[in-house]
């Protein structure tokens, strides 16, 4: 396991993929060293993200991937580069009505993660508008805060990602912050 505290996603737009650059924080809070580059391929029957050590794509670090084709509820496995399984989420459909909720199982812990602001939740599901603040909390089922995800006002979608509980890995925390890009259509 690995534990990065705090990291920034930022998404870069091509063609036929979806690329995310996941960089650690400097001490003084700038933009660090490359960590994992993620690549989604649009318009696939079944969602996979692999996450990448370098921009060659040359060596695979972990992924996140739907169990099922086109089953909203079946939920997403987090696996390393063998397949062996890190954390699993899924979206709660019912609370996402109002609010979009993810829930999380990882080793030692146990989540909901929902959008912080209720009025931007219920804004959002009318209009997309790129300078609104979309901000998801995760905690764990004590209310202990696990990981926060905030998306920053920039022309590119840009996360940052703050993780206070050092039970949650870095790549479950970047996973979940791509997802939450790519699974909400950004």
């Amino acid at each position: 396991m690995q534990h990065h505290p705090k990291f920034y996603i930022k998404q870069r737009i091509t063609m036929m993929v979806n690329r995310y650059e996941i960089r650690a924080a400097n001490p003084d809070g700038s933009e660090g060293a490359l960590i994992a580059l993620a690549q989604q391929k649009r318009m696939a029957l079944k969602e996979q993200v692999t996450f990448y050590a370098d921009e060659a794509k040359t060596q695979p670090l972990f992924s996140f991937k739907a169990r099922k084709v086109m089953d909203l509820n079946s939920g997403y496995d987090i696996t390393d580069p063998d397949g062996k399984p890190i954390a699993f989420f899924k979206k709660d459909f019912g609370a996402s009505l109002l609010r979009s909720t993810f829930l999380l199982e990882g080793p030692g812990y146990e989540g909901k993660g929902q959008e912080e602001n209720q009025v931007v939740a219920i804004l959002r599901r009318f209009v997309d508008l790129p300078f609104l603040p979309i901000h998801f909390v995760y905690h764990d089922n004590q209310g202990n805060q696990l990981l926060r995800i905030e998306r920053q006002f920039a022309l590119r979608d840009r996360y940052t990602v703050t993780v206070p509980d050092p039970r949650i890995d870095y790549r479950v925390a970047a996973a979940l912050g791509v997802a939450m890009d790519a699974l909400m259509g950004r």
